[in-house]
């Protein structure tokens, strides 16, 4: 049994999946009878490839990475679903992950009924590896790292994340939904190197198709493999797929697009520190800013009654006080740096 064998549950190991009629074959027929489609209103009248392998195919490419190493999912939330569902023995298996962070980990481990600890970071939102690795045992099969995080914004840093990869025994998980904004490069250079690593990406973000739901989990085959085994066979349709593949041959303006957020990120940092209602902004490697105010609540509200949606973030653990700020385009974020010029306290 191979390494990450012996961590996934064993009815996922002994499971047959559906073999769908795409599955048996592949290539160009000249008759398509097999599915029990209609031979009408081509191409939606089709099933998609449940493998995606066509997109699969240019993503790795721009990723350096191989088709085999992808699994694309309806949004990350599927693939963070998944992990529990291969992994996590319900009742009996725990994850572990720093707090806070991205609330759909928990949602997920308490769906699977699966025990979920959190450990706290540091002031500052920094990671100390060995509080993490405290916090496990030999029940553990997942660990969650969001780097960037979210909702704090800042990377975590790599000498602890790697005395984490190289000492935890369990799947590490990675989140880069928003790794497109910071200065240093993906964690997925590593994951030969790092065989239970599996790291997250999106569309949500930096490609500006948060609407479409297309999430990337980046593994060694072993482990894409199990996630085919499990996933419903047409997880991606056929519409998600022709568009992606559009938006795939447009990598410069997607480039384009991050260093008009990074100049405006930079502007709003500026601006918001001026402001008397602003205590501090935190330093981000995101498309958004966690930013202390005098009166969380107050300031929310206020802003909800000017038509500008943010997010409040007081009731959440080290973030009290803060509220959290997408970067937008120029004209949004000057409509909320003059509503909050106008705030009275």
């Amino acid at each position: 049994m191979s390494e990450i064998s012996s961590l996934v549950r064993k009815n996922i190991l002994a499971l047959k999946p559906y073999s769908c009629a795409r599955d048996e074959f592949s290539g160009e027929a000249d008759a398509y009878l097999d599915a029990n489609e209609i031979p009408l209103n081509a191409p939606y009248n089709r099933y998609p490839d449940p493998l995606q392998w066509e997109v699969k195919q240019k993503i790795a490419a721009i990723k350096h990475t191989q088709p085999e190493q992808l699994f694309l999912g309806n949004g990350s939330d599927e693939a963070i679903d998944l992990v529990f569902r291969v992994f996590c023995e319900p009742k009996e298996d725990n994850a572990v992950a720093i707090d806070p962070t991205y609330g759909m980990y928990q949602v997920c481990a308490d769906i699977n009924n699966v025990a979920y600890r959190k450990v706290r970071l540091n002031n500052g939102y920094t990671l100390d590896s060995k509080k993490v690795m405290a916090a496990t045992d030999d029940k553990t099969k997942l660990l969650f790292l969001c780097s960037p995080n979210n909702p704090s914004a800042n990377l975590l840093n790599k000498n602890e994340i790697t005395f984490l990869l190289d000492n935890f025994q369990g799947i590490t998980i990675i989140d880069e939904a928003y790794i497109d904004f910071s200065p240093e490069e993906s964690w997925l250079s590593k994951l030969d190197k790092y065989p239970k690593l599996i790291v997250f990406q999106t569309f949500s973000k930096a490609w500006g198709l948060a609407g479409v739901r297309l999430g990337m989990a980046f593994a060694l085959p072993e482990i894409i493999q199990l996630f085919n085994k499990v996933k419903y066979p047409y997880n991606i349709n056929i519409l998600t797929q022709r568009l992606i593949l559009n938006e795939l041959t447009h990598v410069q303006r997607k480039n384009e697009w991050v260093e008009m957020i990074l100049k405006e990120r930079n502007t709003l940092v500026n601006r918001l520190s001026q402001l008397s209602v602003v205590e501090a902004v935190y330093p981000s490697d995101a498309n958004f800013l966690l930013v202390k105010v005098n009166d969380a609540n107050a300031v929310y509200h206020y802003l909800i009654n000017n038509k500008i949606v943010v997010r409040n973030r007081n009731t959440v653990s080290l973030c009290e006080g803060c509220l959290r700020i997408t970067v937008g385009t120029a004209s949004e974020n000057q409509l909320l740096l003059n509503a909050l010029a106008h705030y009275l306290m």
